[in-house]
């Protein structure tokens, strides 16, 4: 099974530059909708069986343009929510600089706990609970290997990531996700391997290429083995247009 984990497009809280956290009403800014429409252009040739997303607006609207050109009714997963930052929701993030547990959050994410809010460990086991849970599935359902699409936050696809590179979720920073970039996860019966990591470009025909191959493969052989970031993830460059800011650092 492969999952195509989206990040939701640029946000009115990655240009006030504030962490949206679980804040009702945070909506796409004319970017982010364009990268909306510009994802559901990019996955048009793909066999997608399955869209999956988190209850906020951003995602929702996110994958909208994406249901409508598959003609398939999205399916949320609260486990795909966003970070609980508690009392840091809302904060701008040049204030939350100076806060004692951004250095905990940077350098030892598995400790980390918002106040009022969650664990970052928390948020890895509920978000890959779920990846895994959709992912199998989709296998009973099909017999076959399925592209599907998870649409969520930032934090919750690094953490998904590692988890799926196998290293500790203390390096998940080390992760880049930003607006509307594509990562890929091809989860096999003996190990998940990450296809895609931050993709913004144009080209995924190989997904399908692949998936096919593998198809074709799987009944006689095994599938081939094929500057610091904040809470909520990057902002990234292409969210310039908004606000005129290239600078990368920024709440989901």
């Amino acid at each position: 099974m492969t999952v195509i984990l989206l990040r939701h497009g640029v946000s009115t809280s990655n240009t006030a530059r504030t962490l949206a956290g679980r804040s009702t009403g945070v909506e796409l800014t004319e970017r982010g909708e364009e990268q909306a429409r510009a994802v559901a252009e990019r996955l048009a040739g793909l066999p997608i069986e399955r869209i999956v997303h988190s209850p906020l607006l951003r995602c929702q609207r996110t994958v909208a343009p994406l249901a409508e050109k598959f003609g398939l009714e999205p399916v949320f997963d609260d486990r795909l929510v966003e970070v609980d930052y508690g009392e840091w929701t809302g904060r701008p993030i040049a204030e939350l600089l100076e806060e004692p547990l951004w250095k905990v959050v940077q350098r030892h994410a598995s400790g980390a706990v918002f106040p009022g809010g969650e664990g970052l460990a928390q948020v890895q086991a509920r978000a890959v609970a779920a990846i895994r849970e959709h992912d199998r599935a989709l296998a009973t359902q099909h017999g076959r290997d399925a592209l599907w699409v998870a649409c969520t936050h930032g934090d919750v696809i690094k953490s998904v990531l590692a988890d799926a590179l196998g290293i500790h979720l203390d390096g998940f920073q080390r992760i880049l996700v930003e607006p509307a970039s594509l990562s890929v996860v091809r989860y096999t019966p003996t190990a998940p391997y990450v296809w895609r990591l931050n993709d913004t470009g144009a080209d995924l025909s190989a997904l399908a290429a692949s998936g096919a191959q593998q198809q074709a493969a799987s009944s006689s052989t095994p599938g081939p083995e094929v500057s610091g970031p904040v809470p909520g993830g990057e902002l990234g460059n292409s969210a310039s247009a908004d606000n005129g800011n290239a600078e990368r650092r920024d709440s989901l």
